[in-house]
């Protein structure tokens, strides 16, 4: 997805309307892997009913994400496991405006996820004494301890472009060029290939019929296990093999 194609159909709205149309901290995410060609085909059929996250004309904006975790990967196998509580910690830096977050993703009821998230004081992936006091207070309300010790495991690095419905229905997320790096090593999602998530607080959304009328379905991924598996496949990541080999060509 290119940002002129982008700015093209769809009209720019700032940050501020996009967080008062449809902030989704409480919502249920799908994910699917699409042919980075599709996705000018989609976002046509989108206007006008959909605006694109803009500013100063700029419509792709970089991402980086530092994720947290103990020695022996908690979080990666609860994930792995498929557990129905489990959470993911990170810090995301928001390259092109210099502002960095740290967020809890926590996995609810029937799958939803509610994602809590504070201005982070820190360096990506540092935790500092106001990040271990948020991140305590997040885990105790969710009935959980905090695992000790947290060190960076896994950093990602991609271009995203949003996508909003006026009607604040859904948020719809795109994701280019993802790079990932654990343990030393990297690798690097194929360029012909786009990942999709929709955000929603209800059940299959306009845009995922259009998806499924072009044979598109859910997949499960989560750049986290990915950055882990995808370059140590010895790790247990079988339950996300198929999708992964499609991903990467160093599979």
């Amino acid at each position: 997805m290119t940002a002129p194609a982008v700015a093209a159909a769809l009209r720019p709205v700032s940050l501020e309307e996009v967080n008062a149309l449809a902030p989704l901290t409480l919502r249920s995410c799908r994910k699917y892997v699409v042919p980075a060609s599709l996705v000018p085909v989609l976002v046509d059929h989108l206007a006008p009913g959909f605006g694109v996250l803009g500013d100063g004309g700029r419509t792709v904006f970089r991402y980086s994400s530092t994720y947290l975790d103990t020695p022996d990967l908690l979080t990666f196998r609860q994930h792995r496991q498929g557990r129905r509580r489990r959470f993911k910690i990170r810090t995301r830096s928001y390259l092109d405006s210099g502002l960095t977050m740290l967020e809890v993703k926590l996995k609810g009821a029937r799958g939803v996820t509610d994602k809590r998230r504070t201005v982070h004081d820190g360096r990506p992936g540092e935790l500092t004494p106001a990040a271990a006091r948020f991140l305590r207070d997040v885990m105790d309300g969710y009935g959980a301890e905090l695992p000790r010790p947290l060190r960076v495991s896994a950093v990602t690095d991609y271009r995203r472009t949003t996508l909003v419905a006026f009607s604040g229905a859904e948020r719809v997320t795109c994701d280019t060029g993802l790079v990932c790096a654990h343990a030393g090593q990297t690798a690097a999602m194929r360029e012909d290939l786009a990942l999709l998530e929709v955000k929603t607080r209800g059940g299959v959304t306009g845009v995922e019929r259009l998806l499924h009328r072009h044979g598109l379905r859910p997949v499960g991924f989560s750049k986290y296990a990915a950055a882990v598996a995808v370059v140590n496949p010895g790790l247990g990541g079988n339950r996300w093999s198929r999708v992964l080999r499609r991903c990467f060509d160093r599979l």
